[in-house]
């Protein structure tokens, strides 16, 4: 298997992009090669500066940055020679498995909608975040922040994106899916959720448990929570906010120190034909590892092909 990287993503790359790589590939050697891309001479000099032969990786020459700055829908375009553009061409032409970065957001999603495209009947593509459980393991939350305006049916998608995710690469067996809204009621929330719960309770590809509300995030009620990217970017945020108070007040705590978002290093972009991994801006080498590897994992697991095959099956059982 082939990884690619985007070394120049980030706003510590490349120093820390290149040193998560060599980490990532310390574990990782025996089953994936990872293909770093980017400002070669950066790269080559990284490596130097930590003792670590360019052999042990393929290096790709792209000397040209999409930074944060940059508009998401023209900077492809506008920078051809970039490591996002040419890792989308190396994904698009199975030239590499897996594509990862910690650049510009937007433009990563771009990228991967018009080089690799949305699977078949995916309205949107949509991200997760990781949620760690009071009792031990983990959850999901999805949309957290790339569709911000939904409808019922994208509700309905990542509902059961999301159970596959948390299936075949969290291994949480016959996940619990709830739907995010403002009392456990069925007659409770907006619209949008009443819509959305009226056609999650027709999905018998996923195992849902009705409505759950906020309070019910880090306990066991629910492994899959779905809502729209406005409302879940809020729950993220407000996470990461406690994460960053209690470190400022020098807490320490078990299960408060899960919440560290390198440990998990990015979250892919689930409902396109290939995998692509986001990663934090802020990403050091720790996250840029966890990221790498969470790339091997979604690609090993076949996972955007398990969400077409599912995506299938949902329409001709509709039919």
């Amino acid at each position: 298997m082939k990884i690619g990287i985007d070394i120049m993503g980030g706003d510590y790359a490349p120093q820390e992009t290149v040193a998560g790589c060599i980490e990532a590939a310390k574990e990782l050697r025996s089953i994936a090669r990872l293909v770093l891309i980017g400002d070669e001479k950066a790269i080559l000099q990284e490596l130097k500066n930590r003792n670590s032969p360019p052999s042990g990786f393929e290096i790709i020459d792209a000397p040209e940055t999409i930074t944060f700055n940059d508009s998401p829908t023209k900077a492809l375009v506008q920078k051809p020679n970039s490591g996002m553009a040419i890792g989308f061409k190396l994904l698009a032409s199975k030239k590499i498995d897996a594509f990862a970065s910690a650049g510009n957001t937007g433009a990563m999603m771009v990228g991967a909608m018009f080089s690799v495209k949305t699977i078949s009947g995916i309205i949107r593509p949509t991200i997760s975040s990781v949620i760690p459980k009071e009792k031990g393991g983990y959850g999901i939350i999805l949309d957290v922040g790339i569709n911000a305006d939904c409808k019922p049916e994208m509700l309905q998608q990542f509902a059961l994106v999301g159970s596959l995710y948390a299936e075949h690469v969290l291994h949480i067996k016959n996940p619990k899916v709830g739907l995010l809204n403002i009392g456990e009621e069925e007659e409770k929330g907006n619209l949008l959720a009443q819509s959305a719960l009226t056609l999650l309770k027709q999905m018998p590809e996923i195992n849902f448990i009705g409505n759950v509300e906020g309070r019910d995030l880090f306990n066991e009620k629910a492994d899959v929570i779905v809502c729209d990217g406005f409302t879940g970017n809020v729950v993220l945020k407000q996470a990461e906010s406690f994460y960053t108070l209690i470190k400022k007040r020098n807490i320490h705590d078990p299960y408060f120190d899960r919440f560290d978002f390198e440990d998990y290093g990015g979250t892919p972009l689930l409902g396109v034909n290939a995998p692509v991994i986001i990663a934090h801006g802020i990403s050091r080498a720790k996250a840029i590892k966890n990221m790498i590897k969470l790339s091997y994992e979604v690609a090993a697991a076949g996972l955007n092909q398990k969400i077409s095959a599912a995506l299938t099956a949902t329409v001709a059982n509709t039919d």
